[in-house]
Formats: C-alpha cells, structure tokens, sequence
C-alpha cells in the first residue's frame, strides 16, 4: 500500500456581526459524485505547494479573493482499492469580505452560503463534517482561545 497526497480541501466563510456562514457548492452532472454540495477541492499540481493549489482551486471554483487563510487541524483521507492507496488531504479555511461574489466554475451548478447546521447536514463525507465541526468550535467564543496556523497571503 502506497501512501499519497494530491487533492486539497478548503472550507469558505464569510462573517457579519456573529454569524458566520460556510459557502457549498453543488457538483455539475458531468462531474464525479454529481448533485453532492462540497466545499472547495481539487488536484494539487506536480511543481505546487498544498496551500498554493487551495489558493488556486478557490479562485478557479469561485473567483472569490480571500482575506484570511489558515490551516485547520485536521487531514481528511480515503483508501483507493484499484492502486491500494491512502490520499492524504490537508484541510484549509479561507475567510472572506462578507459582500464577495461567487462566481462558479463549470464544475459546481448552484451554491449557497449557509449555517454550520446546514453545511453538516449537507456535506456527504465524515471527513468534511469533521472540519467544519473543527471550525465552527475555532470561531466560536467557547473555543476562541484556540489557534489555526494562519498563512500570509
């Protein structure tokens, strides 16, 4: 079994006042998992840093500029049975201005921005409710005291 890390996964927020929503985004018919809302993710190419590709796929998937990234503390996985591998995904959140337009890629047909609650309901992977589980403590009052590595942009 090989161990591999290609893919990132990266969670959006927009804050006003104390509500924070995460931004979903629902896979086009022509994509794998077709209809599942999903944060942004993606490939990270052969010459790019994890954090870089991130940065990328959420102007690709969005177009959207970020204020603030950081790294949660968590790795998402999954096993591929046809080449006996684990994928390793590191997990990041972006945060941006609350007024931002989304502007989709052909890869996602709708979006929406939404409470935590929502956002668990919505997401189909353990991984991915996990994370925003994770975030939604690190931006609350009770956890405040917690830090995310955050990365300069």
């Amino acid at each position: 079994m090989k161990l591999q890390s290609g893919i990132i996964e990266a969670h959006i927020i927009r804050r006003k006042g104390e509500a924070t929503e995460f931004l979903l985004m629902k896979r086009a018919e022509t994509e794998i998992y077709p209809g599942l809302w999903q944060m942004v993710s993606g490939r990270i190419n052969h010459d790019e840093r994890a954090y870089t590709a991130a940065i990328r796929e959420l102007k690709e998937e969005t177009g959207l500029v970020p204020s603030k990234m950081w790294v949660v503390p968590t790795v998402n996985s999954f096993y591929y049975p046809k080449d006996d591998s684990v994928t390793m995904i590191p997990v990041f959140l972006f945060e941006v201005p609350y007024e931002s337009a989304v502007q989709l890629s052909e890869e996602h047909t709708d979006y929406l921005w939404t409470d935590a609650d929502t956002a668990l309901e919505r997401l189909a992977w353990p991984g991915q409710r996990n994370a925003v589980s994770i975030i939604s403590e690190y931006i609350s009052e009770r956890f405040s005291f917690l830090n995310f590595v955050e990365i300069t942009l």
